[in-house]
């Protein structure tokens, strides 16, 4: 039974309005879904979603904030879609640069159906499955902030494979309390046992990882 995917967003970012019509058409003759804009700006004034599977091509030389000027302020703003960078002219510098800061591509212009599609599918792709992760890596976080300062230094020394009188004679207190302390980052973390925490915290370094380098 063939499974139909929901819509699929891309949004070009272009001051050349006959490219983005082209490349527009293009894209919903594939079935995608597009949205067009003419400057920075534009975009950031209608910020797409993360959680619609999405990305973004992105022209570099844009008037007013350029294409990788664009890129930073969309890291700043927490956005995680995928971004192409078009040009119309080779620019090694400047591909390293934007694909360093966590751009999927780098196409230069003109650019064939094949390629086109091959890179968006690769973005999307991308999205599909950072976006999981990224929720992941939002709960973790969000358990690890109700922990109480003290419980949060347990919880460092616990996963650093200390066991309770290590940690007690580090902190200053007795293992009762410590004991105390474990049960109480165990319950508001969410987790079963001592392997499932530290799996769990080894998982946020890989999702940090990832995040850096998606």
């Amino acid at each position: 039974m063939e499974v139909k995917l929901g819509p699929r967003f891309v949004h070009i970012v272009d001051d050349n309005a006959t490219f983005c019509k082209t490349i527009g058409d293009r894209l919903k003759d594939f079935g995608y879904e597009v949205s067009t804009y003419p400057s920075a700006q534009h975009l950031l004034d209608r910020l797409p979603s993360n959680e619609v599977p999405s990305c973004i091509l992105l022209d570099v030389r844009l008037p007013g904030m350029s294409g990788p000027e664009l890129q930073e302020r969309l890291i700043e703003l927490g956005s995680t879609l995928p971004i192409i960078f078009l040009t119309g002219y080779a620019d090694f510098p400047a591909t390293v640069r934007t694909i360093k800061a966590g751009a999927q591509d780098f196409l230069i212009k003109p650019i064939s159906s094949d390629q086109l599609l091959q890179a968006v599918d690769r973005a999307l792709e991308q999205h599909d499955a950072a976006r999981p992760l990224k929720s992941m890596r939002e709960a973790f976080l969000s358990h690890l902030a109700t922990l109480t300062p003290r419980e949060r230094q347990v919880f460092e020394l616990v996963i650093r494979g200390q066991i309770n009188k290590q940690i007690a004679s580090a902190l200053g207190t007795t293992e009762r309390t410590i004991k105390a302390h474990r049960s109480h980052v165990m319950t508001k973390m969410q987790v079963r046992s001592l392997p499932e925490l530290v799996s769990l915290s080894d998982g946020l370094a890989f999702l940090h990882r990832a995040g850096q380098t998606s």
